[in-house]
């Protein structure tokens, strides 16, 4: 099944916007595995168990498990959540960027050795950069388009002199993962929650591309705002999709050994938080 079917696949299953982002780090970790990272395949695979009937999607930090040289464990765990939760998809975001014969093995780490449905790119070295992801057919290249740091703005808002309409970096990358970029239909974008203007102003410009949406919780973006923003619905069918990313609020709701059940707590008022924003 292609990504975006996938997703919408999951959000009828699971009736949920919420897609938890695992970016395990073992100082967090509740006691005795506090430090200890050997246990981080242990902790993402507690919390993919607690919430596999609440989430639309998971997403993976590349960099959390390779700082400790646990990509093994970053193995087990995709295979764990394709056995544990084969109807959620999951998103890899290592947030590569880069061309020809390197892109290509960045390609084939996330897709062929991780088994991501998708991952996350950055589009600002062009086409050339993203097309060697769009050769595997039924996965999906979501790319930054407005990211939720206070330094996004020093490139993405500022406006492009020699395009038409002077338009800002950001809305320019919108109108191409609608239009030209989107060969295959595979694409979407990475817009953050603590900016819901810019979320409004990308929908308008990729109606139909799915916003993947971090910065909700600790990061401060408001969960009814970004789905106010982002999502869109006609005649009861999903047109515009919105992937809610949550991690530290779900992941360390509890420091102690209920921390899988408290996860599960706060993840589903925040999905019951955002399907009341759409409802």
């Amino acid at each position: 099944m292609p990504f975006i079917d996938q997703l919408h696949a999951a959000e009828r299953l699971n009736d949920s916007l919420m897609c938890v982002g695992l970016d395990p780090d073992p100082a967090k970790f509740p006691p005795p595995w506090r430090g200890d990272a050997s246990r981080i395949f242990d902790f993402c695979a507690a919390i993919v168990e607690a919430t596999r009937d609440l989430v639309i999607a998971y997403k993976p930090q590349i960099a959390y498990f390779a700082a400790h040289r646990a990509e093994d464990q970053l193995e087990r765990l995709m295979a764990h959540i394709r056995t544990t939760a084969p109807q959620v998809p999951v998103i890899l975001d290592a947030k590569r960027g880069d061309i020809g014969a390197t892109a290509e093995q960045y390609a084939r780490e996330a897709f062929e050795r991780y088994g991501a449905d998708a991952v996350t790119l950055s589009p600002f070295m062009g086409f050339d950069s993203i097309e060697p992801y769009l050769r595997y057919p039924h996965k999906g290249a979501i790319l930054l388009c407005r990211t939720s740091n206070p330094g996004g703005s020093d490139l993405q808002n500022q406006r492009l002199a020699e395009v038409d309409g002077q338009p800002r970096l950001y809305e320019h990358l919108a109108r191409l993962a609608q239009g030209p970029w989107n060969t295959t239909g595979q694409l979407g974008l990475v817009v953050g929650a603590t900016f819901p203007a810019e979320i409004a102003r990308v929908r308008e410009l990729a109606p139909t591309v799915p916003l993947l949406i971090p910065g909700v919780g600790a990061q401060g973006g408001d969960a009814t705002a970004t789905v106010k923003a982002g999502y869109r619905e006609q005649a009861g069918r999903i047109t515009g999709l919105v992937v809610v990313n949550v991690g530290r609020s779900v992941l360390y709701a509890s420091s102690g050994p209920d921390f899988a059940a408290a996860a599960r707590r706060a993840a589903m008022a925040t999905r019951d938080e955002l399907n009341a924003a759409r409802r």
